[in-house]
């Protein structure tokens, strides 16, 4: 009977990011994409005679196969790579143990395949081909290049939008040019102060025709996958605009009950805002804007909410270290806005803060995975949220939180437009659904003229454009009235 050694903490550990196990090196191509792989990504393990139950098998002649592996390392992959090799004996059988560290040389390549085509990345268990986005970035990283504070020396200052920036920063932060270059969101090009790429990003006012997928994509899906989707929303805002934006959509379609304590009412939400913000931001600070073909995405099921931001993990970095509250920051000039916006505290205490609060409520742990062009944040309900389940009375205009109406009636000129636009927050609705939830018999002209009005500011928009008189109307907001609603919401 074959004796286990399953007992050795070596063995114990899982496959994954940072350690692999192999029988033998009867395939030595998959062993040294292994090894690439632990080099541009955290580093790692390649344990030789190991079986698929585990089990040690040792290698055979143990010192022709480390002097082999050496040469095949020598010859097969560049920039050189020098791993610790060594003998671990483990009862009657001998391992070949490889370690690789962070390397500051990378990317490394098979040299068969060339610097472009042969570049592996270590995702989960797996080795993955490494896509030009991510060559280029580790490229810029060795060449002391931030993605973010590079200049777009097309582009001019009308190329900002200032009106959104100074209601954001306020009266207290000066935005000349001076100012803009201190946060790098400014920087002088050939004699000329231009925007940078974070500035665009972060306010652009054409941001997608130089970063196309810089949107985010939020679903509301029937049930725990993504087969049947209920409601979907494409975000364009400026980023910070981004994050009421996204909040607004998943409050949507949550709810809130009430709490009494001892002195004062408490309304609660039965998703994790606290949670879910932490998330939002993180996701929009640590997104690879120079990815292609990948928004941000927020998925809302009946169990979890996802959050999936383009981009790996930096070189060196593990799904550990960002639990624990490591940080290694992708993009400098806009966390550092997002800091002076006092959207985020302290760098590196988002993720942690996230694990800690999911405990604090007693909810299941979040989960991170990283993902062939991403990682994905799952943070999952306290209770299910079955669409459809729950009939709740519409929430009265009076008690919308945080929303003068009287600020809102007076920017629009209307009281009555003002409690559309409020009732249009909580949920998308028809013309009769509106009047009823105003305590109207039928639905009255001045309120179809409120509405026909809304359409033409670009505040509301039809969700059956194509059929403007169908039974099956109804209306929501736009982005332009998302924004307008933070606005005022953050001068109470």
């Amino acid at each position: 009977m074959k004796t286990t050694h399953l007992s050795h903490p070596l063995l114990q550990q899982p496959e994954g990011k940072t350690l692999e196990f192999k029988r033998d090196l009867s395939s030595p191509r998959n062993a040294l994409k292994t090894l690439v792989a632990f080099a541009n990504s955290a580093g790692g393990r390649l344990v030789i005679g190991v079986d698929d139950a585990r089990q040690p098998v040792g290698v055979s002649d143990p010192l022709d196969e480390e002097e082999r592996l050496c040469n095949l390392i020598a010859d097969s992959i560049a920039p050189r790579l020098v791993p610790n090799v060594e003998l671990m004996g483990m009862g009657e059988h001998t391992l070949l143990v490889v370690e690789v560290f962070p390397s500051s040389a990378r990317p490394h390549y098979l040299t068969s395949q060339g610097p472009e085509q042969g570049v592996y990345l270590r995702l989960g268990s797996s080795n993955r081909q490494a896509g030009p986005d991510w060559i280029a970035e580790v490229r810029r990283a060795a060449a002391g290049q931030v993605f973010d504070e590079q200049a777009l020396p097309e582009l001019g200052l009308d190329d900002l939008d200032l009106e959104a920036m100074a209601r954001w920063f306020g009266p207290g932060r000066p935005l000349d040019e001076k100012g803009l270059q201190t946060l790098k969101l400014l920087r002088t090009e050939q004699g000329r102060r231009v925007p940078t790429q974070g500035a665009v990003l972060l306010f652009g006012k054409e941001r997608e025709q130089h970063f196309p997928d810089a949107w985010v994509q939020c679903g509301r899906f029937r049930g725990t996958n993504k087969v049947d989707i209920f409601d979907q929303q494409e975000i364009h805002a400026h980023l910070p605009d981004a994050v009421t934006a996204i909040e607004l959509f998943l409050k949507k379609h949550a709810f809130k009950t009430a709490r009494f304590g001892a002195m004062r009412r408490e309304d609660v939400w039965s998703i994790p805002l606290t949670m879910l913000r932490e998330a939002i931001v993180n996701a929009l600070v640590h997104s690879d804007y120079a990815q292609r073909g990948t928004p941000m995405r927020v998925a809302f099921f009946d169990d979890r909410i996802d959050i999936e931001s383009p981009g790996l993990l930096l070189p060196g970095m593990t799904i550990e270290d960002m639990r624990s509250g490591v940080s290694r920051i992708r993009n400098p000039v806009i966390a550092r806005v997002f800091r002076e916006l006092h959207l985020i505290e302290q760098r590196g205490s988002g993720i942690h803060r996230i694990f800690a609060e999911a405990a604090a409520q007693g909810l299941p742990e979040p989960r991170i995975t990283e993902l062939p062009t991403g990682l994905q944040l799952r943070i999952y309900l306290a209770q299910a949220h079955p669409l459809g389940s729950l009939v709740l009375p519409p929430v009265p205009l009076s008690a919308q939180e945080g929303m003068p109406l009287s600020r809102l009636e007076s920017r629009l000129e209307s009281k009555l437009a003002a409690k559309v636009l409020l009732l249009l927050r909580n949920a998308e609705t028809g013309k009769a659904a509106l009047a009823q939830s105003l305590g109207h018999r039928s639905v009255s002209g001045e309120l179809h003229k409120q509405v026909r009005r809304l359409l033409e500011q670009g505040l509301i928009a039809m969700t059956l454009p194509g059929k403007p008189q169908s039974r099956l109307q109804r209306y929501c907001l736009t982005e332009q009235a998302l924004a307008l609603l933070a606005h005022i919401e953050a001068q109470k």
